[in-house]
């Protein structure tokens, strides 16, 4: 005679599995934060979550299994947190630029806690560039909104302008406050809304000045 698992012991079971291992992804997150990438082991990620080596490896066959789930975690988070800001209220340059803002500000916190290096090693995970991909259709849906509404230039597409700013906003990681961030943001912003007729206005500007300089040194 077979017997099945009450419904509340299975509930039970499956929320403790929930919590052991997101306190070993904490626990994982601290010691990259603290030691580095490198130098951190199995056995260090099991005494600092309080478990057995035994039953840690129930949960992660090694480091680097550990290593990408919790930058998956934190890219998942990062993402919604995006997604929250583009389906909030405002207009769609308002939203836009306060996605761009935050990308930007995500950019610095992960640089200055070591997640460069740490995704410089996942980059590969087949994960990691399905959430890249996630992070520029955000994007791109975005500029393409604000296309529509005639914010934005239009003689780029919203694919090229979207992997634009995720690339120009990575170097929020080396601003040193976050005035630099927004700083940083604004060149960005006026990059996206510049046209090309702002372009050849602003260099015919310049050829004039530089030609009235020239001969009032003749």
């Amino acid at each position: 005679m077979l017997y099945s698992v009450p419904k509340l012991w299975t509930e039970t079971v499956e929320t403790h599995r929930r919590e052991v291992r997101e306190a070993i992804l904490d626990a994982t997150g601290e010691l990259v934060l603290s030691r580095g990438l490198l130098a951190v082991s199995m056995s260090d990620i099991a005494e600092a979550t309080g478990i057995g080596r035994a039953t840690l490896y129930k949960y992660f066959p090694d480091v680097e299994a550990i290593l990408n789930a919790w930058h998956q975690r934190q890219v998942e988070s990062h993402l919604g947190e995006l997604a929250d800001i583009r389906d909030g209220v405002g207009d769609p340059a308002a939203r836009l630029r306060a996605v761009l803002r935050t990308y930007a500000l995500i950019c610095r916190k992960r640089r200055r806690h070591g997640g460069d290096e740490l995704a410089a090693v996942l980059h590969r995970s087949p994960r990691a560039r399905k959430l890249r991909r996630q992070l520029l259709d955000l994007i791109s849906g975005m500029v393409a909104e604000a296309a529509e509404a005639g914010v934005v230039r239009r003689d780029l597409s919203a694919d090229e302008m979207a992997g634009y700013c995720v690339h120009a906003l990575g170097a929020a990681g080396d601003s040193a406050s976050s005035a630099a961030v927004d700083r940083l943001v604004e060149v960005v912003w006026a990059g996206m809304t510049s046209t090309n007729s702002d372009t050849r206005n602003s260099a015919a500007g310049t050829a004039s000045k530089g030609i009235r300089h020239h001969r009032g040194r003749e």
